[in-house]
């Protein structure tokens, strides 16, 4: 069996899990729960906001898919004025 390749910037931290369930390679017991409360510090942050935040960030989100929105219809615009025979 051929030697595994040391690398001197891996400090052995899991940055994503890869035991999946519905994967071939998945085994039930090899997680435990230590493993699963370390890691990249995954918090829900919905309980943290005020309703203020909450709309500032439901207002940015609106703005953001109206802009999108609006290049596509510019676009569809422009492709049906090219269509159009002169």
């Amino acid at each position: 069996m051929a030697k595994r390749k040391q690398y001197d910037d891996d400090d052995g931290r899991v940055i994503a899990k890869m035991n999946v369930e519905g994967m071939p390679w998945y085994s039930p017991n090899s997680s435990s729960s230590t493993e699963e409360n370390e890691g990249a510090g995954h918090t829900s942050a919905s309980n943290d906001l005020s309703k203020k935040e909450e709309f500032y960030i439901f207002v940015g989100a609106m703005k953001a898919g109206c802009v999108v929105a609006a290049l596509f219809g510019i676009a569809m615009l422009i492709v049906i004025l090219f269509f159009i025979p002169k």
